[in-house]
């Protein structure tokens, strides 16, 4: 699976105005559900609370910046994702210790266990690289970042 597959220029948010984990994902969510015909009214709320609730298990800050907020909604029937950026960092209780820049949520269908662990293996692979992670936060604006994904996406 590759990732421009489940993101597009539209589900880029290069400059996230949250400044805490709740924050974030509560923007995050609204950004991916608030305007897909996919997800039934009101569902932002329990997204939001079904993230919360997997980060009180263990946070998904998984290393060197990038976090990968990630949970299933009923009534999916495709996974969904959208990429948010906080250049400066924040506070995200990554394993490393340090400040997460990188976000990708991903919300995946109840039953879809293998493409849920397929894609967020991906995003892990893809990410692992130091230069796709400073391209990413160099670039300008949701097309430029889409388009340094979608590159690195081809190449891997």
């Amino acid at each position: 699976m590759k990732l421009v597959e489940i993101l597009g220029p539209s589900r880029v948010i290069p400059h996230l105005s949250a400044n805490t984990k709740p924050e974030v994902l509560r923007e995050l969510t609204h950004a991916l559900v608030d305007h897909d015909p996919d997800f039934p009214p009101g569902s932002a709320e329990r997204v939001y609370e079904t993230l919360l609730e997997r980060e009180r298990l263990s946070s998904t800050g998984i290393a060197d910046g990038v976090a990968i907020p990630h949970g299933k909604h009923p009534g999916l029937t495709s996974l969904k994702a959208v990429l948010g950026i906080r250049r400066d960092g924040l506070d995200f209780a990554a394993i490393d210790g340090q400040p997460s820049k990188i976000f990708i949520l991903l919300v995946a269908p109840e039953n879809s266990a293998g493409l849920h662990l397929k894609a967020l293996a991906r995003i892990s692979r893809l990410f692992k690289e130091p230069a796709l992670r400073e391209r990413v936060l160099s670039a300008e604006g949701a097309d430029g970042v889409f388009r340094v994904i979608s590159e690195e996406d081809a190449r891997v």
